[in-house]
């Protein structure tokens, strides 16, 4: 059994009429619930170093989660993610992340990433010579 790598992803949390307050507290709801499923690391997302002056150690960027899982369990990861969002009124769950070196945002259905990442995940077909 070949042992793959996590992919690294962001999950964005979309909410209609809301405010940073409201968003942060979401992001930080999905990472609890996250850190209980089978994903190999979990965290609010991060956007580097926080401005001089102020007392945080880094920034974080609002609305975000990053998640490392496995790329057999990214099928029941996003089914999750889609079924939390569907609990609260106006939100939505946007993936970011890179696979075979290429970036990716994706937001639908569960399948759908699936075959996305199987397209950049697959080595090219051999093309004939000409």
């Amino acid at each position: 059994m070949v042992e793959q790598d996590a992919l690294q992803l962001m999950v964005q949390i979309e909410l209609d009429d809301s405010d940073d307050e409201e968003l942060d507290m979401l992001a930080r709801q999905l990472a609890g619930e996250l850190s209980e499923q089978d994903v190999e690391s979990v965290g609010l997302a991060r956007a580097g170093a926080a401005p001089k002056g102020t007392k945080a150690a880094e920034v974080v960027t609002l609305g975000a989660v990053a998640v490392a899982v496995l790329p057999a369990l990214l099928p029941k990861f996003v089914e999750f993610c889609q079924a939390w969002a569907l609990r609260g009124q106006g939100r939505t769950v946007k993936f970011k992340g890179k696979v075979g070196g290429q970036d990716i945002e994706f937001e639908g259905k569960a399948e759908d990433l699936q075959r996305i990442l199987t397209m950049f995940s697959s080595p090219p077909p051999a093309g004939n010579p000409a």
